[in-house]
């Protein structure tokens, strides 16, 4: 008898224990199924950065600037510090800055390449999710040399 005292105690713990984790549980788990698809708003809100699918990776391209024309000459900004000359004159609109980012290994995070059109460069990099509507986005040049950016889900 005293056995199956024993024995209700401790599922009536471990069942107490459940419902109190449940919620962190449900938090945790609805991360991880954060999806990096959609409409992105760059840090500080200067442009707009569309995620879809390409192929088995991710890839984005701006599709909206705050400021969309050159203050210099009033017609729309373009690539103009791209490191292949042939791409100087193309609009900056619609320019794909992730690059075939596949998953990491590490949950919720995709690795490829990043185009940062302010400098014309390519690097390593990073998106991860830090929440439904949240991410950062990390670009890495020498594999060590790193900046990133909070990234959050347009509406």
């Amino acid at each position: 008898m005293r056995i199956n005292r024993v024995t209700a105690a401790a599922l009536w713990l471990v069942a107490i224990a459940a419902v109190m984790a449940g919620p962190k549980m449900i938090g945790l788990a609805s991360a991880a199924t954060a999806s990096p698809l959609g409409t992105w708003y760059t840090e500080g809100n200067d442009s707009q950065v569309r995620i879809a699918n390409c192929g088995n990776a991710i890839c984005g391209s701006i599709v909206w600037l705050k400021e969309p024309n050159d203050p210099k000459t009033g017609k729309p900004k373009t690539d103009k510090d791209n490191s292949d000359a042939a791409k100087r004159n193309r609009p900056l609109l619609g320019v794909e800055i992730v690059l075939g980012l596949k998953p990491s290994g590490t949950a919720d995070q995709w690795k490829g390449q990043v185009y940062n059109p302010k400098d014309g460069n390519t690097y390593t990099g990073y998106f991860t999710m830090t929440g439904a509507n949240s991410a950062e986005l990390k670009g890495c040049a020498l594999g060590f040399i790193c900046k990133s950016q909070a990234w959050t889900r347009a509406k």
